[in-house]
């Protein structure tokens, strides 16, 4: 493995990187020590229907699970082009950070990602989130998405109504899993809602 990967590097180190969690450690704690190849990394996974755009979004997935900070120079980008991922694997990734972005968001502690999301960043996710819980997706990206959804109802206040029609509409097509995060999701709407009527 190589001690310092510039961007003319990044294919070759993609190419390095495999479902393996050692792997995709290796190579995203070369992406933190060297944030400069955030960006090559970013149009790498956009470029949807190459094969190594999804490992692309493993390694910045794993990079968001670790210093969600390094990213948000990049947060423009990412919010803008969500729409733009096509391949399952890069989704699910794209889904998760969304999920950690959101949650630092909406955190009661006080943090860099609060400082420089914008409404159009949390408009672009909406829009997308939406899209994911709609469309042909894995379980996997639908439940990260309820999640999401699920805390952009606390700045949209138009959000948890419609969520909670598209889960009840589509709760008996759902698998097993989706169900079981539909029912907490809706749970969760129910108490946030019990909530605001007493204050």
């Amino acid at each position: 493995m190589y001690d310092f990967v510039d961007k003319t590097e990044i294919y070759e180190l993609l190419n390095y990187v495999d479902a393996t969690r050692k792997k995709r450690k290796e190579v995203a704690s070369m992406v933190l020590n060297n944030p400069d190849l955030l960006g090559p990394l970013l149009t790498i996974g956009f470029q949807n229907q190459h094969p190594i755009s999804s490992r692309a979004f493993w390694i910045l997935e794993y990079v968001a699970k670790e210093n969600l900070a390094v990213l948000l120079p990049y947060l423009d980008e990412f919010t803008a082009k969500l729409g733009e991922i096509g391949l399952d694997a890069s989704v699910r990734a794209a889904a998760k950070i969304s999920e950690c972005l959101l949650l630092a968001y909406f955190s009661k502690a006080k943090n860099t990602v609060q400082k420089v999301m914008t409404i159009t960043h949390l408009v672009h996710m909406t829009s997308n989130c939406f899209d994911w819980l709609i469309g042909d997706q894995k379980v996997a990206v639908k439940a990260y998405s309820m999640t999401c959804l699920l805390l952009l109802g606390r700045k949209f206040d138009w959000i948890h109504p419609e969520l909670t029609l598209v889960l009840t509409e589509n709760y008996a097509h759902g698998s097993a899993a989706y169900q079981a995060r539909a029912r907490i999701t809706l749970k969760k709407i129910n108490k946030e809602y019990r909530q605001r009527l007493r204050c």
